[in-house]
């Protein structure tokens, strides 16, 4: 939102004007009011061509609108935002210089610039031809558009005349339990300073580091978990740190399957909720079960353990049926196929299809 008005007031545009409505608007009102024109009306023409001035520079005018909001990111981690915490962030400022009380130089020293009677823009009329003439607008070449002057024996000798000098502050940023990544902390009116203008902002932008097993979707938190088959199919006890260094146990009574990919979740174990930090989300766990492999029991345990399990579903087979045996998948053997030892390429040594491998 635009802090001062004053200058789109003069021109009499919006804040929100684009710089072809400035330009017009400018034009029409220098027009009326120039000099030659109206001789009474020389300070209102002083105002127009400053306010055009400040405005028609981008620069100048992100600097007028907003005073120039300064952005910092600051790196947390994901228990800085379970937990709260405070963190000192150390910044340089622009600030009005106190010596000179933001004028430059001493009381009286600054003169109104004689080259362009302190519009900061100097007005050529040149003539190209008869009767004809141009009038061509730049910045003031003796005062740089400020439309004042100093003379270097008067300028401050804290500022150097720039009317701010730079100073260290330190802000004490507070990061309440729930807050997110991305969040913003705004300290209002802690921006750079400028003579005439209101300051701006300081605003803190928060950036959450990954976290080893967590990671955070909403007011939940989401891990995975890892557990043998015996634990999956008998039960387990698992122990958890959270963020505010408790222990939980995770527990699965025997009997309770959990099968490789369930989703099983912990109520109020998630992250805070912001401004309700009594309140929190979930802790979600995601289960993958870690399987035996091949050859992890004899023949007679496996019979064993057959008959323990649920019984599988027979298969009744036929003459018309084939077996086949399940392989490793391999991704770089897409289009290669082996058969005895040996391998072809697909089309090239058979035109009539795919590979046929032979069986004795």
């Amino acid at each position: 939102m635009v802090k001062e008005t004053l200058y789109y007031d003069v021109l009499g545009v919006k804040p929100s004007a684009s710089a072809e409505e400035l330009k017009k608007a400018y034009r029409k009102l220098a027009l009326k009011y120039h000099p030659d024109k109206n001789p009474n009306e020389g300070e209102k023409f002083k105002q127009i061509s400053q306010a055009y001035e400040i405005l028609s520079d981008q620069r100048k005018r992100d600097l007028y609108d907003k005073g120039k909001n300064v952005v910092h990111q600051l790196s947390i981690s994901l228990e800085d935002l379970y937990n709260g915490a405070t963190r000192k962030l150390a910044l340089q400022k622009n600030v009005i210089c106190d010596k000179c009380e933001g004028r430059g130089g001493r009381k009286g020293a600054i003169e109104c610039c004689p080259n362009c009677r302190g519009t900061g823009m100097q007005i050529r009329i040149h003539q190209i031809g008869p009767g004809m003439v141009q009038q061509i607008q730049s910045v003031c070449m003796e005062c740089q558009g400020h439309g004042e002057r100093i003379s270097p024996k008067d300028r401050c000798k804290s500022c150097t005349g720039r009317k701010i000098v730079r100073e260290k502050k330190i802000l004490e940023v507070h990061i309440d339990k729930g807050m997110k990544d991305g969040q913003k902390i705004t300290f209002h009116g802690e921006g750079d300073q400028e003579p005439g203008l209101e300051p701006g902002d300081i605003i803190i932008v928060l950036d959450q580091k990954d976290h080893p097993t967590l990671t955070r979707q909403g007011e939940d938190l989401v891990m995975c978990m890892d557990i043998q088959l015996v634990e999956a199919l008998c039960g387990f006890q698992k122990p958890i740190t959270t963020l505010d260094n408790r222990t939980i146990i995770i527990t699965s009574h025997p009997g309770q399957t959990v099968k490789h990919g369930d989703i099983k979740c912990v109520l109020n174990e998630g992250m805070p909720i912001y401004r309700r930090p009594y309140e929190k989300g979930r802790l979600i766990i995601e289960f993958k079960v870690n399987f035996p492999g091949s050859g992890f029991f004899s023949s007679d345990k496996l019979y064993l353990l057959e008959k323990l399990l649920p019984a599988r579903q027979a298969v009744e087979e036929t003459e018309e049926m084939e077996q086949v045996d399940l392989m490793d998948f391999d991704p770089a053997q897409d289009r290669r196929h082996c058969c005895n030892g040996e391998a072809y390429e697909d089309d090239e040594h058979h035109p009539g299809g795919g590979v046929q491998c032979q069986t004795s």
